[in-house]
């Protein structure tokens, strides 16, 4: 059982409990909740950068701040929100997190060197190939963990070295 900062073990709501046969796999019923969960996070927020006018100043603002800033759109505290809405979805996956493994300061640590590898090979700026490419390097590293063990901590930076000299840019980035 996985224990909260009270001490106490965290409970998962009742509809949440059990698992699921998928013939293939037993898939837990709190897991998939939280895979439809990110999901649908993950491409809200995709759709509101990539597809509003609150997006467009956000892509604007990065490229030419002093320029946005003429049209009378307040950068700093765009860039401040932006930043809050960051820290919100960290916790977000923090507590979605909570139930399946140990939270300590610390938890997301091993994680920092591998999402980098993924907006590289994803491409700077571009967020669904953030998106693709996050999916498609964990479905990798879960193969190899099975058939290749000693191989699934290194399997992302060799896909990224070969991404890096085929395309330098990314698989989804533009060549500037």
């Amino acid at each position: 059982s996985v224990y909260g900062v009270s001490g106490l073990p965290y409970q998962t709501p009742d509809a949440l409990q059990g698992a699921t046969d998928l013939g293939f796999m037993i898939l837990p019923n709190y897991r998939a909740w939280v895979v439809v969960a990110s999901l649908v996070v993950c491409f809200a927020t995709w759709y509101v950068i990539e597809k509003t006018k609150l997006g467009a100043y956000l892509r604007a603002g990065t490229e030419n701040p002093k320029m946005v800033e003429a049209f009378g759109v307040n950068v700093p505290l765009m860039v401040t929100l932006t930043y809050g809405f960051g820290v919100a979805l960290a916790a977000f996956a923090g507590v979605l997190a909570a139930p399946v493994i140990q939270i300590s300061p610390l938890m997301g640590q091993n994680l920092i060197i591998v999402v980098f590898a993924v907006v590289v090979i994803g491409g700077m700026g571009s967020i669904m190939g953030s998106i693709l490419t996050g999916l498609g390097l964990g479905v990798i590293e879960g193969l190899t963990k099975v058939f290749y063990p000693e191989a699934s901590a290194t399997v992302v930076f060799f896909i990224m070295v070969i991404v890096l000299l085929l395309r330098p840019a990314g698989l989804f980035g533009k060549e500037k």
